[in-house]
């Protein structure tokens, strides 16, 4: 079978069939993850709209999805957004930070489908306030 319609890209069969698994994956993984996230999970089907929600869901404002659309800045931002992500429900160990940023879709379905963890809440500016804290010598009791 030949998919040499998308973009004049030679795909065969087996590297559809791949990128439309992994495209599957993801968008089964950041569903739930939305639903479990108390987001709709709709949300996901819609470019554009599915990363604003997922700002919302590590605490950054909307417009902060449009800094992927900065050509370099972007990636770096992707990188961010992502060890936020797993900041959200309370992965903060070297690992974790290694498996999101190298797996990326399949540590979010882990995520989405795993009952062990829970959504935490938003995470965006809580380090900083909490250096700031630290440097300060006044510590925040919880």
């Amino acid at each position: 079978m030949d998919f040499s319609f998308l973009n004049d890209l030679d795909l065969d069969g087996g590297m559809f069939a791949g990128a439309l698994f992994i495209s599957l994956v993801a968008f089964a993984g950041n569903w739930r993850l939305f639903v479990k996230c108390g987001q709709p999970g709709w949300a996901v089907v819609i470019p554009g709209y599915n990363v604003v929600i997922a700002m919302r869901i590590i605490g950054r404002p909307a417009h902060h999805a449009l800094y992927f659309l900065i050509p370099g800045y972007n990636l770096y931002f992707f990188f961010r957004t992502i060890l936020e992500l797993a900041n959200t429900f309370g992965k903060t160990s070297t690992l974790d930070y290694i498996l999101a940023s190298v797996f990326n879709v399949f540590y979010i379905l882990n995520l989405g489908l795993s009952e062990e963890e829970d959504y935490v809440g938003p995470v965006h500016g809580q380090l900083t306030t909490q250096q700031e804290e630290k440097d300060s010598g006044h510590m925040a009791v919880a």
